[in-house]
Order: C-alpha cells, then structure tokens, then sequence
C-alpha cells in the first residue's frame, strides 16, 4: 500500500516510470544515434540491477504503479530475464511493459509471458527490408519480423513503434497501418525528435501528428477516433473492420503534456523529470553515497516539486541554453 503519493508541483499524479537498463544498442537507427554509434558508458557507471531492484521497491511505495523497460536495447544487457522476474515481483507494481527493437527477442517471449510482462512495444520503422536497413544501418529485419510473430503467437499485448522520418520511410505508413486489418496490435506514429546524437534532422517538422493524420485519413476516410486513455501520450483511431488500433504520438509537438504521469530514470541513473530536459539529480551518485531510502524519497519530492510545465518549458531551462543533441539511446526511449 503506497505511504506517499508522487504530485508534482502541477498537481499531476506521478505513478509510471521509465527505467532505462543499458545505452547499448545492436542497431544504429537514423534517429536516434550516428552511423559511427555513441560512446557508450562503463558497466561500472551503469546501475546494477540491485541498485535499480532497491529504487523500484522505493518508488513502489509512493505509488509508482507501472514500469517500462527501455535502453538502448534492455537485451543486450546479460542476466535480464532475472531481473525482470524482480521487477514483475515487486508488490504495488502493477504493469512492467518492454521496449525492444525485436533482434534478441523472439526466444524470449514464451519466457516474457510466463514470468507476467503485461506488453511489449516493438520498435519497427519500415516494413520494406531495404529502407529498414537503410534507417537502422542493420541487415536484421528478419529477426525482428520473427519476434513479431511469436508475440502474436503467444498472444503478448503488443504495440509497433514507427518513428515517421520525412525521405525515409513515409511509403510504409500505410501498410505499417494495414497490419492492423488482420492482427490485434497498435500501430503507433512518433514524430520524428531531435534525439539522435546530432540534434534535429530538419528546419521544420514537416511530418507532425496534423500531417501523419491527414496522410492516414485520405487512406481510410472512414477512420474512426478512439476514446483515448487516461494519461495516453498517443490520438488513438481504428479503421473498420480492422483487428488492431492505430496511434499518433506528437512527440515532437508535445500536446500531451497537460496530463505526463510519467519520469524517467537513465542508464546512469540520472532521473529526468521531462524527455526534453538534461537531468535533474543523479540517483546513482546519492545511492552510491549511502543515502537512505527516507532520503531518497525526500530528494524525488524534491525533484517533482520543481517541475517543468511542459516539454517546452523543459527545453527552454537546459543548462546553458544547450539544444537538446543527445542520443534517446542514452535518455531510454
């Protein structure tokens, strides 16, 4: 039973985290890192699980109730399965849902299943094999289009991640939507976002959540809009007659910040309070330091009583006027 309830300073309940285990990744997708990749951090200066397993029960009892896994790609990262079996037994954890780009996934999800995973967001940019490897610099689609079926198979909840990059891979909107015709999944369009390690591709973002609903209606006119859920960062509609959903998310243009129930905690254990923002305090330095859990708890009501309104606001008071340029490999995406 949680003791203490996470508000921020906006009144918004905080109850959803997302924990990046690693900044590795096997891929090298345009959007999110160089083509020559990042340098990566010791395995030293990343939380060890048992640091990150003391943070969870931490924040299980002040009502964080969901916890996503990202990285870079959380399989990389040895022993995961062991420490998910942790995580997903951690009393007031409700959900503990995966992120995961599918190339080390597909013997994995029978053991997913079983040990209580509630879904697994896939990320897949392209269904056309040659723009796939041109965006993630990988012959791997094959691997990923394998660990898409057996999340089918073993009916795992599962959401397709589709970062929409202008030049890249607008011709596979539509078929990345038809594929909810026959299978129960979201098809969600991300706007493309400046964190990729070199900072934004484009002046202006001409493929935003407006332009990414217009090219999907003048496909399917009789597109219908979903009632979206509590704290959903996703515009979620269904074309008729289709199995699965599919969802809009303006990433980039943030008009979902009203109601962000969520923070994040890095690979390094900095906590951000905001995607856009460079980090309010290192968890893993005030661990390290002997910190007790009374204050660790004191330091996050600390971190939420100052947050930023909006993604915007968060942008605007990085440290030294600093664009945003890091890589989502090293934030978790």
């Amino acid at each position: 039973m949680a003791l203490t309830k996470l508000y921020d300073n906006h009144g918004r309940h905080i109850n959803y985290v997302r924990l990046a285990v690693t900044d590795r990744c096997n891929l090298r997708c345009f959007y999110c890192m160089p083509e020559e990749g990042i340098k990566y951090v010791s395995k030293e200066a990343l939380l060890s699980y048992e640091e990150m397993l003391r943070l969870m029960h931490l924040l299980a009892g002040m009502g964080i109730e969901k916890v996503r896994i990202t990285g870079g790609e959380p399989f990389v990262r040895r022993d995961m399965i062991y420490f998910l079996r942790q995580l997903c037994a951690i009393e007031g954890i409700k959900k503990v849902n995966i992120t995961t780009n599918g190339t080390l996934t597909e013997d994995l999800v029978p053991e997913l299943k079983s040990i209580g995973i509630s879904s697994v967001n896939l990320s897949l940019d392209a269904l056309d094999k040659d723009r796939f490897f041109e965006i993630t610099r990988r012959d791997a689609y094959d691997k990923v289009m394998a660990t898409y079926r057996a999340l089918l198979e073993y009916g795992m909840p599962t959401k397709i991640n589709a970062v929409v990059m202008e030049g890249k891979n607008i011709e596979d909107i539509i078929p990345m939507a038809m594929l909810t015709q026959k299978d129960p999944v979201s098809v969600r369009f991300i706007e493309e976002m400046p964190f990729n390690g070199e900072g934004a591709h484009y002046e202006t973002l001409a493929w935003n959540h407006r332009q990414i609903l217009k090219h999907l209606q003048d496909s399917f006119p009789d597109m219908e809009k979903l009632p979206d859920p509590p704290y959903s960062t996703s515009y979620n509609y269904q074309i008729p007659g289709h199995k699965g959903s599919v969802g809009i998310i303006a990433a980039y243009s943030r008009t979902f910040c009203g109601t962000c129930n969520r923070i994040r905690i890095t690979p390094k254990g900095l906590l951000k309070t905001c995607l856009y923002d460079d980090g309010v305090f290192n968890i893993r330095d005030i661990m390290r330091q002997g910190a007790t859990d009374a204050q660790l708890k004191s330091t996050f009501l600390e971190a939420l009583g100052n947050r930023a309104k909006d993604g915007w606001e968060a942008e605007r008071n990085r440290s030294f006027g600093l664009p945003v340029q890091e890589s989502m490999s090293t934030i978790g995406g």
